[in-house]
């Protein structure tokens, strides 16, 4: 029904910027909610930031809330992760996550559509 592909993971030095994107096709991102999670080898999967389909942004991580922004684009079905002051300990795969209209939730089980995720590494 819906099918989401990221991009923009990378390789980057510690203190700098990566923008990654999640293009979606099959359905109108619009009536999704939309949610960034990473996974670090050995580590559950983690909540990052997550954006209502009306465009409000949601986070609960400390360690990311003023350093990361997320955003919509509907007339491109894309979403972006804007990842400034990058830090070692943010590397992980990155995945994006849709589920029907409703608030933007931080359990992994609760998004019905993911991607294949793209590799963040911050470098020290």
């Amino acid at each position: 029904q819906v099918q989401l592909v990221e991009s923009g993971g990378g390789l980057v030095q510690s203190g700098g910027s990566l923008r990654l994107s999640c293009v979606a096709s099959g359905r109108p991102m619009s009536s999704y909610a939309v949610g960034w999670f990473r996974q670090a080898p050995g580590k559950e999967r983690e909540f990052v930031i997550g954006i209502s389909w009306s465009g409000g942004s949601t986070s609960f991580a400390d360690s990311s809330k003023g350093r990361f922004t997320i955003s919509r684009d509907n007339t491109k079905n894309t979403v972006y992760l804007q990842m400034n002051s990058l830090k070692p300990e943010d590397t992980a795969v990155y995945y994006c996550a849709a589920r029907p209209q409703g608030p933007v939730v931080l359990a992994p089980s609760l998004y019905d559509y993911w991607g294949q995720g793209t590799q963040v590494t911050v470098s020290s």
